[in-house]
């Protein structure tokens, strides 16, 4: 009797070992394994030349790798054949420091592809010596955008492409709200594109500005994300947080959210797999 008693509790660790291993392999895979989304925000006022116009778009990667030297990350972007790929921020993590070389190896393998446009997110600011990264991308191809705006151009039609810093940055700053006014008086009534770090701002602040398409990340899709919610837990630390993934509009703007790519310091994603994020505009 004690004999089988003793085999019984030698299946049940078997299958806990086994089922701890399992679960293990799962949660990696669901942090390294890059995923291709694809979205279809539709507009009536796109000028024509921009129906199609294929955006990849990259937020958070907190100084991860996928494949040596990212080499997998840029293999997925190149496959979509993007006409632009927009950064959202937090390039490295404050947690782990600036690796060295890092930034520009991204830049690099990114402008390689298509041109890039690029904000500030808060890590940015949290490790500090902002100026000097901005340049070190500019001098790899990046346009940064530090609280201004450029004219995007696509089968002989223009429309503009705004990008402010996070407001971890300078006190002084340029508010978004200003950004918006001289876009307003230096271009009129155009299509514009605003990109702004963070998602939780969108609905309070970033709809306010008249942009028709606002991009961000920061959220991280909610981290954990369960079904029938938008992410269990924001970079926060709130609940049930919103705006974290995906297409939203609010008071006549459109945003759109990328699940982003990395994990800042020890955490984790669950169900949440890091995201390279294709957003066709399309003229309706």
């Amino acid at each position: 009797m004690a004999n089988h008693s003793h085999r019984r509790r030698h299946r049940l660790l078997r299958r806990l070992l086994i089922l701890a291993a399992a679960l293990a392999l799962f949660i990696w895979w669901d942090n390294t394994s890059l995923q291709v989304t694809q979205f279809h925000p539709t507009f009536s006022h796109l000028p024509a030349g921009f129906d199609g116009c294929r955006i990849v778009v990259l937020s958070d990667l907190h100084g991860a790798s996928f494949g040596g030297d990212n080499e997998a990350l840029f293999a997925a972007v190149a496959e979509q054949e993007p006409d632009y790929i927009f950064y959202l921020g937090d390039l490295e993590d404050k947690s782990r420091g600036p690796q060295p070389g890092y930034a520009e190896s991204v830049a690099a393998g990114l402008c390689a592809i298509a041109p890039v446009y690029y904000v500030t997110g808060n890590h940015e600011w949290a490790i500090g010596e902002v100026p000097a990264l901005k340049e070190r991308l500019a001098a790899q191809g990046v346009t940064v955008l530090s609280n201004q705006a450029v004219e995007l151009n696509r089968g002989g039609d223009t429309i503009v492409l705004a990008g402010i810093d996070d407001p971890n940055g300078y006190a002084d700053q340029k508010s978004p709200e200003a950004l918006a006014q001289e876009v307003a008086e230096d271009y009129g009534d155009t299509f514009w594109m605003l990109l702004a770090h963070r998602n939780n701002l969108f609905a309070s602040r970033y709809s306010l500005l008249g942009a028709d398409l606002v991009l961000s990340g920061h959220g991280h899709g909610g981290i954990i994300r369960l079904p029938f919610t938008d992410g269990l837990l924001s970079v926060e630390r709130t609940l049930f947080p919103s705006y974290t993934a995906g297409l939203y509009a609010a008071n006549g703007s459109t945003l759109f959210v990328t699940r982003g790519l990395g994990n800042s310091g020890p955490s984790l994603r669950l169900f949440n797999r890091p995201e390279v994020a294709v957003v066709t505009l399309h003229r309706g």
